[in-house]
């Protein structure tokens, strides 16, 4: 099997950012995935390739970006061509966010992301024609949401190549989009970036050592009067306080920081950002987040207390999440 060509994968991200005076970041990012497709592939990269280039051709295919499931439509579908597709995805499993619908092969996600992105959009600046940068999106779930939002290109990044692949199973059949996921991390972008309007980091803070180091990094990307959309894990305490876990959390071992909102609030101001407001705070539940068919593993109720579902197994208040909006003056 031929590598991934990742070049062409990518072909229209670079030319955009070279048009927008980015030839720095482009330069960079193929120094970076040369390195991580072609000098050091990961060992699981045919098998997820293969699968993904499994999935059948559809003519005259439509997506549906601003419902519950990420959906894509066909009216060439057929019976057989439709148990193609759910055995091209299923070799593509554990599918954790979304939910997807892949020409009625629905896929229910460990996560339901859209109760996320429900709970988030209500108070987002309109992304109609902005540059959006989503730090930690997995498989790319809400980047279709925020285009389908009207955001002008999202750029999504994430280390994981599953990831990868289970997004590009979406762009394989809307490749003209401006939507693109990089397998990178925070730290492998340039420094003072400062390109994006709107810069989600969604479920990213709590695995970061230093948080306030993450809240400037985020600010770097974002230009003058830009917004941070940011939802992280929280407790319940009064400003300066933060649970810091022994050891895991939820089974989680790198989870570092669970502040209170009003000690998050006080991170945002001396990061430096301004007008940083709490606009949701939701128990996550296992409803939201659980094992199903496309991922079979253990999920939130193997990782809550058995006797008391308030606490997680390790005996720490159980999971929270918060969401604040502030912007880069």
């Amino acid at each position: 099997m031929n590598g991934f060509d990742w070049q062409a994968c990518y072909g229209a991200l670079f030319q955009h950012l070279d048009s927008e005076g980015l030839e720095s970041w482009s330069c960079l990012l193929k120094q970076q995935l040369t390195k991580r497709f072609d000098t050091n592939p990961h060992g699981d990269i045919q098998r997820w390739q293969q699968a993904w280039q499994q999935l059948p051709e559809f003519a005259n295919v439509s997506a549906d970006l601003t419902s519950s499931a990420v959906a894509l439509s066909s009216p060439d579908c057929s019976d057989a061509n439709q148990r193609q597709t759910e055995a091209a995805l299923r070799g593509l499993m554990p599918w954790r966010k979304g939910p997807f619908d892949f020409f009625g092969v629905a896929i229910d996600t460990e996560w339901r992301s859209d109760w996320k992105w429900d709970r988030v959009s209500p108070y987002l600046s309109d992304l109609s024609g902005r540059q959006v940068l989503d730090v930690g999106c997995g498989s790319g779930y809400h980047c279709w949401r925020m285009l389908g939002a009207g955001a002008q290109r999202v750029v999504g990044i994430d280390p994981g190549l599953l990831f990868l692949f289970q997004f590009l199973s979406v762009k394989r059949y809307l490749s003209t989009a401006p939507i693109d996921l990089l397998p990178v991390r925070m730290e492998d972008l340039p420094p003072k970036l400062e390109c994006f309007d709107t810069t989600f980091s969604m479920g990213v803070l709590y695995h970061r050592r230093s948080p306030l180091d993450h809240l400037l990094e985020l600010k770097d990307t974002l230009r003058r009067g830009g917004e941070l959309v940011l939802e992280t894990l929280v407790v319940d305490g009064p400003e300066g306080y933060s649970l810091m876990p022994e050891d895991r959390y939820g089974q989680m071992r790198n989870v570092w920081f669970l502040p209170s909102c009003d000690t998050l609030l006080r991170w945002l101001d001396r990061a430096g950002y301004r007008n940083a407001r709490v606009v949701d705070v939701t128990d996550t539940t296992t409803d939201e987040q659980r094992s199903t068919d496309w991922m079979r593993f253990q999920s939130l109720a193997d990782f809550l207390d058995p006797e008391d579902p308030d606490k997680t197994i390790e005996g720490y208040p159980g999971p929270k999440r918060a969401t604040v909006i502030a912007e880069k003056p």
